[in-house]
């Protein structure tokens, strides 16, 4: 055989021996589950002179996660009782555990306004909702100076009710922020139509959504949008109040969402 030809065959085994590797690696990261580390932060926002509580829930890796994608978890509304932002454990936990660093914000605080039950949602309640789009941005700031080697090209937001109204809210008023969102019952504001931050959402099983707030059929093939309804789940279920069967279906979803 030609010496030369032979070198090339020779170089080619070995790259595509690499590339395999490399993929099998990935694989296997992507497969495993991890232990998952609880951690409780209270960050503090000079500029607007308010607390920021975070619950960080994060694989406990060794060695750690290259790259390592991070979720931002927005929660419900609890009439601003604290520690709210771990009632949705059965989803930061599983997160977590599949390699995920997840931040859950606690947004309300008992020192905040109610949020109003009459009048526009859209007009009313829009404070609360642009107050928790400036905590996710604050978070995310701070994450960059405490975890530099995050992911932060690939940020997926996650809320539910009120805190999926925030997750909305968010790529609009800070754009190109955020990968993906998905939106869990939201009902006042409106999902974006576009195809970045891609968009996803599962809805439950006894509530609507305000006119306008979810894409048309054809927005959401245009957007590549994907809406999804939980026959079996309703919108008070989502948290952790969810029966077993609810939580898997909800962490399946999620989960194949994120990797997508």
């Amino acid at each position: 055989m030609n010496k030369n030809i032979y070198i090339q065959i020779l170089i080619c085994s070995l790259l595509t021996s690499c590339l395999t590797n490399k993929k099998s690696s990935a694989a296997t990261t992507q497969n495993k589950t991890f232990e998952v580390v609880l951690d409780s932060i209270d960050l503090f926002d000079t500029s607007r002179d308010r607390k920021v509580p975070v619950m960080i829930y994060k694989p406990k890796s060794d060695p750690k996660i290259e790259k390592q994608k991070i979720v931002i978890f927005s929660h419900g509304y609890y009439q601003n009782k604290g520690n709210s932002n771990t009632k949705y454990s059965y989803l930061t936990n599983f997160i977590a555990s599949k390699g995920y660093f997840v931040a859950s914000i606690q947004h309300e605080l008992p020192t905040d306004s109610l949020i109003p039950k009459t009048g526009i949602p859209q007009i009313v309640r829009m404070p609360f909702w642009k107050s928790g789009a400036d905590n996710i941005m604050f978070v995310i700031n701070e994450l960059k100076k405490s975890n530099p080697n995050l992911d932060f090209k690939h940020i997926t937001l996650i809320g539910h009710s009120n805190g999926a109204d925030t997750t909305a809210l968010f790529p609009q008023k800070y754009p190109n922020i955020v990968d993906k969102i998905i939106a869990m019952d939201n009902r006042r504001m409106a999902l974006p139509r576009t195809n970045h931050p891609k968009v996803y959402s599962l809805r439950s099983s006894d509530l609507t959504a305000d006119e306008g707030v979810l894409p048309t059929a054809e927005e959401q093939k245009k957007f590549g949008i994907k809406i999804i309804k939980l026959p079996n789940t309703i919108h008070n279920d989502m948290d952790d109040r969810a029966n077993k069967k609810q939580r898997k279906e909800i962490n399946d979803y999620t989960f194949t969402f994120l990797n997508e």
